[in-house]
Formats: C-alpha cells, structure tokens, sequence
C-alpha cells in the first residue's frame, strides 16, 4: 500500500494574499492618519498576585499618537501612582507588584486610549483580577461505612478560586485513583460509585485542586471507606446477637438504575456560541449501568460529538444555536433502565456579520462605515466618535448615522476621525475602531522593484502590486515593458493590485508591469515571473512485509528542476526516524537492518525546494512467529475428554493458521511432551480425549506462515480414573530361536496406554491344527516370552493380552508364528544340465519335501566352479560361484561361462536357519568358442623389401586353434589405405618373413586367430620397409642399445611385482568380478535376461587351489 501526498507554496502564497486583500488600504505610516490600536490585553486578564501586572496598548499614527487611560470609567492618573509607570512610546502600563504594590488594590476595568490630530482610538474594556488559589476550609471528614453493592458518592467542594481548579483524585503515594465504568470523577469533582465492592476499602480517598495560575496544588483531608461484604456483615451479627435472635443481612441484591446526577428527570443548560457544551448522566446500579445519548428530534452533529469518562460525559465542540434541543440520556442493566432529559439553549455573546473598516478617501468623495453584528439575543449597535457618543461628538456635516451604517458625504480633511462601533447583549459585547482619514494623495507602489517571482508550472502566479494613493487609483497590468494590457480569463485581476494567473505555464515567464494611476498621477513597477519545472517522485517507496531481523529498503528517486536545490527528509509515522544506527539514510533510499517490531509503520519520503515540497509514503508491515497463547484454562472435566481453552498472543502481523495441542504425562513420562490435536487459528478452544490413569498437563503452539511460536506455559495438572485398559499390545509374532522353542514378542503399551497400575501381559500359545488348549503366562516388565520344548517348525496360534489392577483389554486377535527351524535335512534330486551355448547353460532339480525343509523355504542355492580347459593343461586357482534362487523354483541360468572348459556343480535346499546337504556333483562341458586376440604381435628385421612378424598364441583360445589369418596393406603420406592383402597362417606357427615389399613404405598389420567356432579379435600394429642398403646399414638398431636394454629390464621387473601382488591378493579370497567376466566372455548370440525372474541367481564366490592336472 503506497500513500501520496503534494503540497506547493502556491497555496501558502495565496493565504497571504487574502491576507493583503484586507489590508490592501492601510495608509503609509509617512501619511497623516488617525491612531489605530495594534495590541491590547485580554479583556477578561487574570494576573499572577506574585508579578508585576502589564496592561498592554499599542498603537500606530501619524503624528504618534499619546495615550491615556480610565479605570472603572473615570481618568486613571498613573503620575500620581508610583506603582504604575507607562512604557516610553507606548501606552502599556506597568504596575510593580514585586516591589510592595498589592494585586486586589488594582482590580478594575481598564480602558486605554490613543489620540493624535486626527482623531482618538480605545482599547476594549479590560478586566484586570488577579487569580485565587485558597486553602480548603477545616472539616472533620466521618469515615464512610457501606454495604456491598450500594452506591456512594464521595464529595470534592473544592474551595472557590480564580480561575478555577483542575480536580484529580489520589492516594497518598501520590497515584491516581483508578476511574472505571463503575468509579468515575464528575464535572464537578466528586467521585462517584456505582456500586461499591469490598476491594474499594481504603483509609486515603485524598482530593487535590490544582491551581494552574498560582501553579499551586491544594490537598482535601483523606477521605476513608469501608466497605462491608455480606459474610463479614453476618459474621458481625452474629457475634453481637444471642442464639435465639433472628439474624442474616440479605445477601447482595441487583438494584436497577438510578441516577446519581443529574438528579429527577428533567434539567436545562444554557451555553454560549463557539464554547463546548458537557452534560454528564452519572447512575447508580448493580449491574453498574451503560450510559447511552441520544438528541430528541435530531441527530447528534457529526465530527464534533465526543464521548468521555466511560460515556458518561457528553461532549459537543463548537457549539451553535443549532444544537439547541432535548438530549437524553438512558441508563441501563439488566434489570431495567432510567433516563434524564437535559434541555440545551445554546445563546450567543456578539459576532461580527460586517466590522467597521478603516475608510480612506480624497477631499469631496463620499463612503460610508458598516458595523453588523448578531448575537442571542440580538445585540444593539452604538456608535462612538473619537471615544465619546456620537450623539454628543462635535457636529461633522458629511455625516450621517443611519442605524449600523454611517454615511459621508463630501468630506473634506476636517472629517478625519476614528469612529467606534460597540455590539452589546447579555452575553458580552464587541468593539471596533475604524478611522475615516482624508486625504489627496498621487499613486504609490509599495511592491519592490523588479521583484523576482518563482513558481512551479501549472501552480498559481500571484504577482503583487500594492499601491496606495487617494483618490483610490486605477490599476493596469502589462506584459513586458511595452506591451498590450492584459485582460481575458487567463487572468485574474484582484482588487488589492495583484495579478493572479491561474495556471502558470512556461509561456507566461518573462517581464510584467503594474501600472497605478488617479487624476493626481500616474506610477509604474515592473517585476519578473520565472517558471520552474516541478519537483516530482518517479520511484516511490512501496509497501514491504518483512520477517523480524531482517533488512528491508525503501527507494525515493526524484526529478527536480535544476535551478532548485532538494533536500529529501524521512519520517516514520509523520515524526523524525528514530535515533538509531541501523536506519541508513542514502542518496535516494533509505535502508532498515535488523528489522524489529518497533519498525512497523508508514515511512514518508518528504521533498523539499523552496518552491514546492512532495512526499510519498509506504507501510512497512514486521512480521514474525506469532507469541505464545497465554491463560490456558481447563473446563468440562470428564473421564474421558476435557475442554482445553486459551487466549492467543500477539500474531505479529502473520495470521495464525492453527493451534498444536501437545500434552505431558507427568505419572509416566515427566518432561516429554508429545502431540495431542492440531485445531485451525480461528479456533481458541479444543475438547481433548483423554486416557485413563494419565497425569495431563497442556500446552499449546501458535502457527503462522512465519514458523511456530514458543510453547505456552502448561496448563494446570489434571489426573484422570483408572480403568482397565482399552487395547492388546501391537506387532504379536511368534518366531522359534532354536529349533526346539518358540519365542512371542510384542510391542508393550506406552505409560498412558496402562490406563491404570499394575500393567502386566496375558501370553497364550497353542499348536495350530492340533485339538489342544491354551497354554497361558501372565507377565509383567517384559516385551518377549519364550517357550520351550516344542517341535521343530510347527504352526502355533499365539496372542498376548494386556491386563492392569482394574481389569483385562478386550480379547486379543490371534496371529500365526512357528517354533524354531533346523537346517534342511534333503538334497535336491535329479539334477540336470542343458548347456544352451560356450558362456550359458540351464539346471533343473526336483523340489525338495516340505517336510524335509523343517523351515521356511527361501529358495534354492547353485554352487559351480571351472574344473580345468579343455584346450590346455596347467594348475589353476579354483573360484566357486554361488547363485541364489528365491522361493520354490525348480531351474535357473548359469551366466558368464568360460568356453571349452570342464564344469562341476551341486544344488542345496536354503531356510532360514541355513543350507542343506548338497545334492552329488554334475559335471558338463561347455563347446568351443571364438578366441581371444593373440597375445602379441612383434614386426622385427625391416629390410628393403622384407618384414619379419613374430606373435604369442591367445591367452583364452576357448577351444583347439586350426590357424592365424594375417592381413595388411600399405599406408601413403597422405595416410590413404592401399589394397588389402590377406595370408592363412597354419595354427602351429609363431612367426613368419613377409618378402617381396616395396622399400621404404608404411604397412598395416591385422592379425588374428580361428578356432572352428569362427575368429577371434585381432590385434593391429604398423611398420617400414627401409630406403636402402646404404641406409640400412647406418641405422641403429634400437633393441641393441643398452640404456634401452636397462629400460626394459626395469618395467620386467615392475610387472612382475605387480603381478606377485594381484596373486597374494587373490587367493585371500577377493571377490569375483562377475559383471566384468560377463563383459569380457560374453556370447553374442546370447540375449540379455532379466533378473527378476529368478532365472539368473544371485552370485556368491569360493576361491580353492587345485592340485591335479589341468
């Protein structure tokens, strides 16, 4: 939410130009002019009795006037006082107190008047007093007995002073008595009760009256009460009474209302215009009574109606003579109501319709001088000359008074004087001086020359042109030295001289000039009117929601005119930024860190110039997890559930969104609270279920979207009954540990579950599908029975019941469970091989009887491992592999096979206890396959047409090899292939001298094994034929040189010792990469297989060093 708000001194400049407007025709002090009064006294003046009194009066004239004064309506002698001195130039009087005078000897009405040549002006009549603060009178104060629930009224009589005091009530520790519905201060000072209760006892009921003029504070004697209950009452009774006498004061009754002031049922107030208008309805009741207002006929005014001291005081600001009427006042409980009607006239002292103005004209003219005034009732007018009756005044023949108008005619200098119109009723009264000046006088212009005149575009421009002259002249305004005059609706021409153009734009800056001019002459003034561009926000701050220690900015961007300086002021709500490091004030933002709640509220970026000012405004809402609810309170208590009510905190501007219950048992669990029930944020009360034999407390969590707030404080304790409990323990199983028992678990009940003492378990067990009974144990601090003796692997029925002082849960379900398993006692028969290709085969078994498996069946395990090659002999580790096939399947697949090797297995029943015996050993082969690469391939002795290639058999060849086939072609320089030649190499050859190539040419070597199967991979290497002889035999041979032969013996020596480490490592038992040997032996005519078929089992690895003969 973002507040905007411009204000412009336009405005200001045109309030003081209403104000010239009335001024418009003051004569120039260097003129003759009659006196006008410019500073008077109050004409009700109440004075300090320990200061000097000052009575002011001040005026202007020409010549200066004199002054003189009148005291209670006769001359006022001040040299023959010399107490009282008269300041120089002046006619304000000063009577010297301090040094011996006495206030009460200058009490009086005072009335000053100022006289030159050309006439007399008089003060208003001035009532000097001076203020009275006196002692209270001495009185003996009887202390107040009262009974419970009676009205009482404590009464004030403050002594009278001038003015009068400001009543408050307190103790003697100087504290306000607290003020209620029920206790309340009337108008008049005396305090009030309503009803009175015992805790309104109290020995220092002390009224004070503070004297604001003497600055002085005057203390009433303590007032004491007491206040008797009902039971203290009858207790009292009965120890004065004997055994026979009746006694018993009636308990504390509801009384209706009844009013303690105004008293009856009607009343009248006369209140004057302008003044506040209080009428006050003060009742007595028990219930205490509401007061209520209402105006009969009409409706209280709007925007000046206040309600104070609890609504017992009605309070009308700005009185009229339209707020005469009927207002009644109603007071009400529940027993009834009682009203007063208080009748209001509303009278008026005298008010200006038209005051007198001071009239200058040129010899000959006629004017006339207007006094009009109203009032309740309606004033009279009368008018005076130079401060005497007009009636009795020297005759003036231009004059003529016609009621409260005065008409001239033809004046002529003589005519000048000062006339004084006086409004009086009942109510008080109004005087007005007006001076009638004569005068010839050529035009002036009292506005500066060439002032210089700065406003805002599209703001007002009021350019001024004050003048005086007499006859009254005539004024012209032009643009630019000597341009037209100026008329039409662009402007405005006012009477006082000034030029008002409304709506200022670029086009109107430049040069104007005010021409003034009467049949005695003729004047001109010239001023200058510069437009300026306007001071604008064109980034305001905006509105932000910010979490409680954050950091949050506010941007103020401006655009201003370039000639005009602007200073930028924030505000938080209208007042200055608090004086606090972490308000940064930048450039054109302003930056809060650390953000609290005090922060919340509306930021205003303020623009000043000295043209224009603008603002902006933005609220900055602080938000953080709510407070934690408070008064938890509970209710309803019943043996199973209770009502649970609390009062919410503070939702620190993020409304709360759900209460959380939590609850502690203090009998079983002290200190851990644990979660009860969840209800929504508009909730503020939860019926909570409970158990029995639980010590309850509660506390309860506020949620907003911030977070949680900080648990409250726990509620008071409650204890439920006991009771027997409501439900069987959780998770019954019934799993044999050896396979001669049966061990019963159970989850046990939590402390609040008991729902009383003495928890104990009621176990019972029976073999299933055999006619036996039950077999009970009861008991207690334990979560598992075991029973002995049973059977191997046999069904059993089991269920645990839980029991406590007070009685069993309902009965248990039962549930399914077994006594202990042994291991398999039967291998798995018929065992069948189906090699499907050189890497994969297929096993078939025969199930196992169930009975044999004395378990549950988890499946069925395959041990395999390599006996020997087929192709070669040779002693080799042994690593046996294990698949596992869950549940009750009869096959699976042997993945990852070497080809043209010799394999034994065996098939094992699997339960939870372990493996059976294994069935005999099945022996299957699988069929040759594809070789691996050769193992080396090694081109040496290059000679102009000869190359001589030597190679290693393959490390796998995975069946009997029947030959090499050897393929090359030769490479150019731009690394282009040649024709590719291809050689069939008998399988018993380990080298071989290709002859007849060209000299001096790049081959390419491909080379590879076959067994019947097909070809293996091959290997690739490349070589050069060399240019010739001569060459040849200059070229080293590299094989020859011993730092090459050094090099070589020490990467042998590396090798072997890597090759020793994978060894020993081996055979501690590593793991079989399987997933690796899979990649590498892989069949490409075998297909992938899912493995949640159980088809493929789950691998396990033996490793075992084979002595015979491969």
């Amino acid at each position: 939410m973002t507040k905007k708000m411009s204000m412009s001194t336009s405005k200001t400049s045109l309030v003081l130009f209403l104000c010239q407007i009335i001024s418009a025709l003051d004569v120039p002090l260097d003129l003759s002019q009659p006196p006008t009064i410019t500073q008077q006294s109050p004409k009700d003046y109440i004075v300090d009795p320990r200061e000097n009194i000052v009575i002011q009066c001040e005026a202007k004239g020409k010549p200066p006037p004199s002054f003189s004064w009148t005291r209670n309506g006769t001359h006022f002698d001040i040299d023959k006082d010399a107490q009282v001195t008269m300041k120089p130039n002046s006619g304000t009087l000063v009577i010297n107190i301090m040094n011996g005078g006495k206030a009460e000897a200058y009490e009086g009405v005072y009335q000053c008047t100022a006289r030159n040549e050309r006439g007399a002006a008089v003060s208003n009549n001035i009532v000097i007093r001076p203020s009275r603060s006196p002692l209270w009178t001495k009185e003996k104060l009887e202390p107040n007995h009262v009974r419970e629930g009676d009205s009482l009224v404590l009464h004030c009589r403050p002594p009278v002073g001038l003015p009068p005091p400001i009543i408050f009530w307190m103790d003697n520790a100087f504290q306000r008595l607290p003020q209620s519905e029920r206790v309340s201060q009337g108008l008049n000072g005396d305090l009030y009760f309503s009803n009175v209760q015992p805790e309104d006892t109290r020995e220092d009921y002390i009224c004070y009256a503070r004297f604001n003029h003497t600055q002085t504070i005057q203390q009433k004697q303590p007032i004491s009460v007491k206040v008797f209950s009902m039971d203290s009452l009858n207790d009292t009774i009965a120890a004065n009474l004997s055994d026979t006498d009746i006694y018993g004061a009636k308990p504390v009754t509801e009384r209706q209302p009844v009013l303690l002031t105004p008293t009856g049922s009607t009343s009248t107030k006369v209140e004057l215009r302008g003044n506040v208008l209080l009428l006050e309805c003060i009742a007595a009741g028990l219930p205490t009574p509401v007061i209520h207002w209402i105006k009969e006929g009409g409706e209280l005014p709007a925007n000046r109606t206040f309600f104070e001291n609890f609504k017992k005081t009605l309070k009308i600001i700005d009185v009229s003579e339209a707020d005469s009427g009927n207002y009644k006042c109603i007071a009400r409980n529940a027993l009834g109501s009682v009203h007063h009607v208080i009748s209001v006239t509303v009278k008026a002292a005298p008010y200006w319709i038209t005051a007198p103005r001071n009239l200058v004209l040129s010899p000959g003219e006629d004017g006339t001088l207007i006094c009009r005034a109203n009032g309740s009732p309606k004033p009279s007018i009368s008018w005076l000359a130079n401060g005497v009756p007009i009636a009795i005044a020297p005759e003036d023949p231009s004059r003529k008074v016609d009621g409260d108008t005065i008409i001239f005619s033809h004046v002529q200098e003589r005519s000048s004087a000062v006339y004084q119109c006086n409004a009086s009723n009942e109510y008080g009264y109004l005087l007005a001086n007006a001076f009638v000046n004569v005068l010839a006088e050529p035009p002036r212009i009292l506005t500066p020359a060439n002032k210089l005149y700065q406003v805002i575009a599209d703001s007002p421009a009021l350019l001024d042109c004050a003048y005086f002259g007499s006859p009254k002249p005539e004024i012209e305004w032009f643009k630019g030295v000597k341009g037209s005059i100026l008329r039409g609706n662009e402007y405005v021409f006012h009477d006082n001289g000034t030029l008002e153009i409304p709506v200022a734009q670029k086009s109107n800056a430049g040069t104007y000039t005010c021409v003034a001019r009467n049949e005695l002459g003729k004047i001109q003034n010239e001023v200058q009117l510069e437009i300026k561009d306007p001071t604008m926000i064109i980034k305001q701050p905006e509105y932000k929601v910010i979490q409680r220690y954050g950091q949050v900015s506010f941007e103020c961007i401006i655009k201003h005119d370039s000639t005009l300086l602007p200073t930028v002021t924030w505000l938080k709500d209208n007042d200055e930024l608090p004086d606090d490091e972490r308000f940064l004030v930048g450039k054109d933002n302003l930056t809060i860190m650390n953000v609290t709640d005090k922060d919340d509220g509306t930021y205003t970026c303020i623009v000043n110039t000295t043209l224009d000012s603008v603002s902006a405004s933005a609220v900055l809402t602080v938000v953080a997890r709510p407070n934690p609810p408070f008064d938890l309170e509970l209710t309803g208590q019943l043996e199973r559930s209770i009502d649970l009510s609390w009062i919410p905190g503070d939702e620190n501007n993020s409304p709360i969104t759900s209460f959380v219950v939590e609850f502690e048992d203090a009998l079983h669990e002290p200190g851990v609270w644990r979660y009860q029930t969840e209800v929504p944020g508009t909730q503020t009360m939860a019926q909570l279920k409970l158990s029995p034999y639980v010590n309850y407390s509660f506390r309860v969590i506020a949620v907003n979207r911030i977070g949680r707030s900080q648990p409250s404080e726990p509620s008071e304790q409650y204890l439920t009954k006991s009771a027997s409990p409501d439900e069987n323990p959780a998770n019954v199983q019934g799993i044999g540990s050896e396979p001669d028992n049966l061990v019963i678990t159970w989850e046990p009940l939590k402390g609040f579950q008991s729902n009383g003492p003495g928890l104990q378990y009621k176990v019972s067990w029976r073999q299933k599908d055999v006619d036996d009974e039950w077999t009970s144990v009861i008991v207690a601090n334990v979560s598992k029975y075991i029973v002995s003796g049973t059977p191997t692997f046999v069904p059993y029925e089991v269920k645990v019941q839980a029991l406590n002082d007070l009685g069993y849960a309902p009965e248990p379900s039962e549930v399914i469970g077994h006594s202990g398993e042994d291991l398999p006692m039967v291998a798995p028969g018929n065992v069948q091989v189906h090699v499907i290709n050189s890497t994969l085969a297929k096993v078939h078994w025969d199930p196992v009887p169930l009975k044999s498996v004395r378990g549950h069946l988890q499946g069925y395990k395959v041990y395999y491992w390599k006996v020997q090659s087929l192709s070669r002999r040779s002693r080799r580790h042994i690593e046996k592999k294990i698949l596992t096939f869950r549940g009750n399947k009869t096959f699976g697949m042997l993945p990852g096979l070497e080809p043209y090797s010799s394999y034994k297995l065996n098939v094992r029943v699997v339960n939870g206890k372990g493996e059976g015996p294994a069935s005999p050993d099945k022996v299957f082969k699988t069929p040759e396959g594809v070789p691996s690469s050769p193992s080396f391939l090694k081109i040496t002795n290059p000679t102009l047409d000869s190359l001589t290639l030597e190679w290693g058999s393959p490390t796998h060849p995975n069946g009997v090899l029947t030959s090499y086939t050897l393929k090359f072609q030769p490479i150019n320089n731009t690394h282009e292939l040649g024709p590719l030649v291809e050689i069939r190499i008998p399988a018993n050859e380990s080298s071989l001298i290709l002859k007849n190539l060209n000299y001096s040419t790049r081959y390419k070597f491909y080379f590879n094994a076959q067994t019947s199967v097909g070809s293996g991979s091959q290997i690739t290497e490349e070589a050069v034929t060399i240019m010739d002889e001569a060459m040849a035999s200059r070229q080293v041979d590299i094989a020859t040189q011993g730092w090459f032969i050094g090099l070589m013996c020490a990467v042998a020596l590396l090798i072997l010792i890597l090759l020793i480490v994978c060894f020993i490592r081996r055979n501690k038992g590593g793991k079989y990469p399987v997933k690796e040997k899979e990649d590498a032996h892989a069949d490409p005519e075998i297909q992938p297989m899912k493995e949640d078929d159980g088809t493929f089992g789950e691998y396990r690895l033996f490793s075992f060093v084979s002595s015979a003969p491969i």
